[in-house]
């Protein structure tokens, strides 16, 4: 090695340092937990297993990580757990040696327990929380119903309440209320919390949680409790997913997680939230901590994938340059394979840094540190719903990608990169259906823009919405000023250099969104105003439209997000390398919807060209520092467990001795 190589290197090391200890944030030291705990041969990734096989072998490593500090980050002290909650979505999402392990967590600590933990009294939280700690409580999330998925507010499930014996009757009245796809359900689980419907004394309360025993200490089904196994999967069949049906089993009253509603011994209810749909969505909140954690667990997804394919692409060649001599190109040397993983690349740097924003407001939260009022409590829902949806329709795009770009190679199972794919793929559909929930992001941008109004122009309310929305759930109040600044500088359309910079990128975004959701609410108020319109026909017919007004919100979110973390990193040469990053990040967008933009006039058709060739021209520039972007995201080797990734071809193309 020469000396300039050696220098080279040692460069490029110090600056992944720098790039990873601004990705691991806040919660950096929980991230090395995490490396340091799931390690050794019982975590290592292992290809070929059976479905009994890897949902033992899961099992076990839940077991073993219920011995750590890990399953209490996210629970309060006097149960036995940390407080921390930042830190139970940041160690979630590091699970990524075994998604299965990852999941398996999600549902037994954070969707069993943390419906307990949300929706219990405070006595019910001291009796059960301190066994879902330890697993001495191996438990389920038992809400989605095989007839109606994502509509819970109309789930069949009963409960009702019989003063005569103090019990509920929990029953599944028909094929459609049966609970389908429930983690842990079909081997480990021993209770669920199961939503139903809460009937007392006559009169249906809606939705509510129970804690339901289905197994007794043999493992085996308590009577009225009907358990099937889902079977395997795609993927994650280190999960056992199972179905639940109830056959009028009867719990105790104070089976009820009472904190939003509870009944008393005479079958009066009684809730601290008077309006029912209030009620429902405070009580939904339980899913926002899930949707956050699947998002980052999604990210991680992406990165490994990246970084596998990112190394084999730095070691493996292929044909020779003309007039070049004997040695073959690296992969990752050509135009079009460049292409293929940086944007991708920098979009996942883009929603690390929007995925710690919503951690740190989730972790404020739940800890007090910053309690949010009812109005940016709904917006933190919305943000999460829509970041959940961009991420893991990138994790899925990304592990396919860069599947392919490893050939035959990436088909291996032993490469890791199929199980990635396979693993990633349902992460679309459950914790919410993506489409569904980037309706919702769009229902909830327009109702806010109406409460906040009323009848003010559409226009006006969407400028103000495309700079304030969700200010009052994120503190970044310097970032936002950074942000104005730069918009306020940008310069308007001029020559192709302009394309670089920040103030302009960002306006370019916020336009598109302004544009995007105004017409939205145009075309929606002028349906309204036609005599005997339909609200979900015409709901319903903009469908394309809603979609995209979610879709381009969530850009702009990340890109704030993105300068935000610029805005932090101390380090010349990362921040200098960031820089790039994220001009190909918004860059590669403008391409994919150059379509829109040369439509509406943003663009001109010269600088539209222009745009391709700076994406070009920054996948050249960002190619030496490929290895140094996916070595910052400190991925142990042992994890990646795929021999591309570990310098196996590298060794097979050295020169025999």
């Amino acid at each position: 090695m020469t000396d300039t190589q050696a220098r080279q290197d040692r460069d490029a090391g110090r600056t992944a340092e720098a790039l990873r200890a601004l990705l691991d944030g806040r919660w950096a030291g929980v991230r090395d937990t995490v490396r340091e705990r799931v390690r050794g041969e019982l975590f290592a990734p292992v290809a070929g297993l059976s479905v009994e096989e890897h949902r033992a072998r899961v099992a076990d490593q839940l077991a073993a990580l219920a011995r750590t500090e890990v399953p209490g980050y996210g629970f309060p002290a006097e149960v036995g757990g940390a407080g921390d909650f930042g830190a139970s979505c940041v160690a979630f999402e590091m699970l990524v040696a075994d998604m299965s392990l990852m999941v398996k967590v999600g549902v037994q600590w954070g969707l069993f327990g943390g419906a307990i933990q949300a929706l219990g009294t405070d006595e019910q939280r001291a009796e059960h929380l301190p066994g879902v700690i330890s697993l001495d409580l191996p438990g389920c999330f038992a809400m989605t119903e095989t007839g109606h998925g994502s509509d819970v507010q109309r789930l069949r499930t009963t409960a009702d309440y019989d003063p005569g014996s103090g019990m509920f009757t929990v029953h599944t009245p028909d094929e459609a209320a049966r609970k389908d796809y429930i983690g842990n359900a079909a081997r480990d689980g021993r209770a669920a919390v199961v939503f139903a419907r809460l009937r007392t004394l006559g009169e249906d309360h809606g939705v509510h949680a129970l804690l339901v025993p289905i197994r007794d200490g043999q493992g085996r089904p308590l009577p009225g409790v009907e358990i099937g196994d889902c079977g395997p999967k795609a993927g994650l069949n280190g999960v056992d997913n199972g179905r639940l049906a109830f056959d009028r089993v009867r719990v105790p009253r104070s089976a009820l997680l009472g904190r939003y509603g509870s009944v008393a011994g005479d079958g009066t209810y009684s809730s601290p939230i008077a309006d029912p749909s209030r009620r429902f969505f405070t009580m939904l909140g339980t899913l926002v901590r899930g949707r956050v954690s699947v998002a980052g667990g999604a990210g991680t997804a992406a990165k490994a994938a990246l970084a596998v394919a990112v190394r084999y692409g730095d070691a493996r060649r292929q044909f020779t340059r003309p007039g070049g001599g004997e040695e073959e190109v690296r992969l990752l040397d050509y135009r079009a394979h460049q292409r293929r993983l940086l944007p991708a690349l920098a979009r996942t740097y883009a929603l690390h840094f929007a995925q710690g924003e919503l951690v740190e407001a989730l972790h404020g939260e739940h800890t007090g540190e910053r309690p949010l009022d009812e109005h940016a409590r709904r917006e933190l829902e919305s943000r999460a719903a829509g970041l959940k949806a961009v991420a893991t329709w990138h994790a899925l795009h990304t592990a396919q990608t860069c599947r392919e770009a490893c050939g035959g190679a990436g088909y291996l199972a032993a490469n890791r990169l199929p199980q990635l794919r396979a693993d990633v793929d349902v992460f679309t559909t459950f914790e919410g259906d993506n489409t569904v929930l980037l309706q919702l992001l769009a229902k909830a941008l327009l109702t806010d823009y109406r409460d906040a109004f009323g009848d003010l122009d559409t226009a006006g309310m969407v400028r103000f919405a495309a700079g304030q929305v969700l200010e009052g759930v994120i503190e970044r109040t310097a970032a936002r000023s950074l942000i104005e600044r730069l918009v306020s500088a940008a310069p308007g359309r001029g020559d192709a250099e302009e394309l670089r910079d920040r103030g302009w990128q960002l306006r370019l975004l916020e336009d598109r969104e302004e544009h995007t959701v105004a017409g939205l609410a145009r075309r929606l108020r002028r349906a309204g105003r036609a005599g005997g319109a339909d609200a979900f026909a015409a709901f319903n017919d903009a469908q394309e439209h809603v979609l995209r007004a979610a879709r381009v919100h969530v850009d702009r979110v990340v890109l704030e997000a993105f300068v935000a973390g610029i805005d932090r990193c101390g380090d010349e040469r990362a921040r200098s390398l960031l820089e790039k990053v994220c001009d190909l990040y918004v860059l590669s967008l403008v391409e994919e919807d150059r379509a829109w933009f040369l439509e509406h006039e943003r663009l001109s058709g010269t600088r539209a060209k222009a745009v391709v060739k700076a994406v070009d021209a920054l996948c050249g520039e960002l190619r030496p520092h490929a290895r140094t972007l996916v070595d910052a995201f400190g991925l142990p080797d042992e994890w990646l467990a795929a021999p591309i990734a570990l310098g196996a071809e590298e060794e097979r193309q050295a020169p025999r001795r």
